[in-house]
């Protein structure tokens, strides 16, 4: 039966197109590819992160304010591979944080806002612990 496996990109609208694309390559580190945006191989994250890479979809009721302090009616969530070398990165470009970082069982977390206004979450997987 055909279904859905997995999340073939995200697409957005925004403002001045360069200075998007030159914010996310110079303070996240996305390498720009010759077509304009970032393309991310499945094999690299699960390299890193086995089992803990992963895509999530998850619908938030109208009134959440996870989302906040963006007015959008999405967030972006980006999986990183080193959470303190992204805290320093951002530090060092100036970016303030959206929000205290997060440590859970599932992963390290970390909030930005983009130039155009969007909330981004870095997220570093924690590999599960092994099942005894």
């Amino acid at each position: 039966m055909a279904k859905v496996i997995g999340l073939g990109g995200v697409f957005f609208h925004c403002k001045d197109v360069e200075a998007t694309r030159d914010w996310y390559k110079r303070v996240l580190g996305l390498e720009i590819d010759d077509y304009g945006g970032a393309s991310f191989a499945h094999a690299g994250s699960a390299a890193l992160f086995p089992e803990g890479a992963r895509t999530i979809w998850a619908p938030f009721k109208a009134d959440s304010d996870y989302f906040k302090p963006s007015d959008a009616d999405f967030m972006i969530n980006l999986m990183i591979d080193d959470f303190d070398g992204m805290l320093e990165r951002l530090e060092t470009e100036g970016v303030p944080m959206a929000g205290e970082p997060m440590i859970e069982s599932y992963g390290k977390f970390a909030w930005v806002m983009d130039p155009d206004g969007r909330k981004i979450e870095l997220w570093q997987p924690v590999e599960p612990a092994p099942a005894e």
